[in-house]
Order: C-alpha cells, then sequence, then structure tokens
C-alpha cells in the first residue's frame, strides 16, 4: 500500500528531527558564555544550514523510495506479517528493468571518512525500508510497530549518498577516472581489431551493479553489457538514476554533510553536490545494457572479489562463464567482507599474491598487472583521506 502524502512528510521531519536533536543538544549543556562565542564565529548559522542540507537529503531519497513496488515486493504482506522485525537477510534481489551496474563493495566508509565492514550484518538491513512488524504489548495484544532503522542502515544510506557523488557527478570524475578509465582502455584494447558498430555482440559482466556508471560508459562505449546487484540500496539509487532522472544535475544532495570532523571550512561539510553529471537515457537506441542470456566474452572486476566468501568458488564461476578466450579485467583492493563474521559463515582470506596463483591454478593467464593509487567515496575537501592501493590486472581465459 503506497504510503500517503502526509505520512512520508511525517516520516522526513521526524528523521530531520532526530538528526537535528542529535547535532544541537550539545550546544545547549555548556556554559553560556561559551555558546555565546561559539554564536559570533558563526556556529549557529552552520548548524541550522546542515540542518537544511539534511533535509534536503530526506527529500531527496524518498524520491528514490517512491516506487518500491517496481523490484515485485509487495509491502503490504509485510505489514501483516506475524513475525518480529529481527534483521534477518532478506536474501538476493534481481532487478531486469534496464539493471545498470559499476563499482560495488558492501563495506562502508564511516562517517569520519575511514571504512567498516559489518560481515555479521550482511545484508540484513534491505527492503526493510517503511517495513512493520508484529509485537505483543503486556496484555498480549498484538500490535504493529514501524521498523526502526539501525545505525548501520543509515550508514548506508550515507554511503549511497556519498556514492552517488563516485558515480554520478563531476565531483567523483577524478575516482571514476582513476579506476574505470584503466579498465575501458583495457576492454578496448583487447577487442581494438572489433569495429564499433560490431563491439554489440560482444557481452560485458561487470558483477557488483553499484549504481551504475561502469556499465553505463561501457555500454555507451558500444558493448552489450550485463550487471547484476544484490544490495537494495544500489538498485533503488541505481533505479532513480537511470530511469527516473531526465536532465543533467537534476538533482540537489550533501553528502558531507553528516559528520563535521576534519572539516577546513563550513564548504567541507555543507556543498552541495549536482547529480548527475550526464543524461542517463542518452545511451543510443541501440543500446544493449540490461540482463542478458549466455555466456558473457568479457569480465569486469571493480572493487568485488572481497565479496566472496569462498574465493575458490568465486574465481572457478568467473572461469565458467567466460567464453573460451574471454578475459577478465581486475581492479581492486583485498577488503575480505567476511572476515571474522559473527554469522558461522566460511570466509578464505588470501594475501596478492595467494589471489593470482590461485587464479592461474584455475586456469587464467594473467598479465598487464600494476597498482594504481585510488580513493573511494572520498571528500577531496575533508583532512583525512584513505588511499587504495588497488591491483589491476587482464587475466585470459586459457582452458
Amino acid at each position: 500500500m503506497p504510503f500517503t502524502k502526509e505520512e512520508i512528510e511525517e516520516e522526513r521531519e521526524h528523521f530531520a528531527n532526530v538528526i537535528a536533536t542529535f547535532e544541537q543538544k550539545d550546544i545547549f549543556t555548556i556554559p553560556i558564555e561559551d555558546r555565546e562565542l561559539l554564536e559570533e564565529i558563526g556556529y549557529k548559522e552552520r548548524i541550522l544550514a546542515a540542518d537544511k542540507a539534511i533535509l534536503a537529503n530526506a527529500a531527496f531519497l524518498n524520491k528514490v523510495v517512491a516506487n518500491p513496488e517496481i523490484f515485485g515486493h509487495d509491502l503490504s504482506d509485510l505489514e501483516e506479517a506475524d513475525t518480529t522485525n529481527d534483521n534477518r537477510p532478506e536474501g538476493a534481489h534481481a532487478h531486469t528493468e534496464r539493471l545498470p551496474h559499476g563499482h560495488s563493495h558492501d563495506h562502508s566508509h564511516s562517517r569520519h571518512h575511514g571504512h567498516s565492514h559489518h560481515p555479521s550484518r550482511g545484508e540484513g538491513s534491505h527492503g526493510q525500508i517503511h517495513t512493520e512488524s508484529i509485537q505483543r504489548n503486556s496484555a498480549g495484544i498484538r500490535k504493529k510497530s514501524k521498523y526502526r532503522p539501525t545505525e548501520h542502515d543509515m550508514e548506508k544510506l550515507r554511503s549511497t549518498l556519498k556514492q552517488l557523488v563516485r558515480d554520478w557527478s563531476e565531483e567523483g570524475k577524478n575516482e571514476r577516472d582513476a579506476c574505470y578509465e584503466p579498465m575501458k582502455e583495457a576492454l578496448l584494447r583487447h577487442f581494438s581489431d572489433i569495429p564499433e558498430d560490431e563491439r554489440r555482440n560482444f557481452r560485458v559482466l561487470v558483477p557488483g551493479a553499484g549504481l551504475g556508471r561502469l556499465a553505463w560508459d561501457v555500454a555507451k562505449l558500444g558493448f552489450a553489457c550485463q550487471g547484476n546487484e544484490f544490495s537494495h540500496y544500489m538498485l533503488l539509487a541505481s533505479f532513480f538514476m537511470l530511469n527516473r532522472t531526465d536532465e543533467v544535475h537534476r538533482h540537489t544532495i550533501y553528502p558531507y554533510v553528516h559528520s563535521f570532523s576534519n572539516m577546513v571550512n563550513n564548504e567541507g561539510s555543507l556543498r552541495p553536490i549536482k547529480i548527475p553529471d550526464v543524461l542517463p537515457s542518452s545511451l543510443p537506441p541501440e543500446s544493449d545494457f540490461s540482463l542478458v542470456a549466455g555466456k558473457p566474452r568479457h569480465y569486469l572486476n571493480n572493487h568485488v572479489a572481497v565479496q566472496a566468501k569462498n574465493i575458490v568458488n568465486y574465481l572457478r564461476i568467473i572461469h565458467r562463464i567466460l567464453a573460451p578466450g574471454g578475459v577478465w579485467i581486475n581492479l581492486g583492493p583485498l577488503l575480505w567482507h567476511w572476515e571474522n563474521n559473527t554469522t558461522n559463515d566460511p570466509s578464505i582470506e588470501l594475501t596478492l599474491e595467494e589471489v593470482k596463483a590461485l587464479a592461474r591454478k584455475i586456469g587464467f593467464e594473467i598479465s598487464n598487472e600494476r597498482t594504481i593509487d585510488t580513493t573511494y567515496t572520498n571528500n577531496a575537501r575533508s583532512m583525512l583521506g584513505y588511499v587504495y592501493h588497488a591491483e589491476f590486472w587482464t587475466a585470459k581465459k586459457m582452458i
């Protein structure tokens, strides 16, 4: 059942009020003389500006989730479910309408621009926006209670805003160029003898659909491009960008407003970011940018292998789905997502040398190896930044 305008507005205001409360409460605990000094240097104005920015983010995210039924979930069924919401994993989800894909790794960077990943939680929060659970009061009478997002859920949302900057803004171009350009260049080099108008006969798979820019770029080069993604955060945002955005710079977000640490000035956290920097619907009409059947001839892997519980099986799958002579292009670090998990899931953590040795054993010929320093959803105006020494290679299927 769709939410009414009043319900959406109430939820938006509640979210904004909670955030505003958290951010403003400390100022009222200090002496009035100190408070007056802070007001003189503009601190109060900055807090008020942050509140407006958070409201703008909430309004944008409400647009993103305005039509969740496109994913085949009937949320009204969940409202009547006679179960307690316990954040259990919901499972994978397929998206067949112009499925975008590009870069995705499921650990999230913390609000202070570091990184954290929560293997024990997996994807448990996916698909739980605005769901309800059944609880019983002291009299044993059943009552509904709306799902309360956890801090992990909110971190996913904050990460999604930053990834929108990475994939769909002018500010994210440097990060994209550092990661996506070497992969696209390797792709074009491998098919250098193929006329441009025949590229559509070659299928490219980009696992970890993310927010779709890498795959969109590949499709724009003329290749048939297939993607997959299991994160509902990524699916909702990517669908919105690719299918519900009709002009360049249509949306304004404030991705850095949720942290005040390590900022040189107000611009560090309060600056607006316009998205998208290109019109997603500008792909040529003949473009093949969706889920397709058959074995791909090329495989682009960008920061995805870290999601594998069993890296041996993961590489075998890559090898199996590639056509003879197909090529796997890889760029990424080795942040093993399931390391030290508390869910008893298997996790095999290899070194870089071991990953390459395993790939050769499985039947790949690795070449063009090099290290590329890159950031991930970095705030260029922050005093803190993390750099990955990501490993790049191309691997041809030999057997």
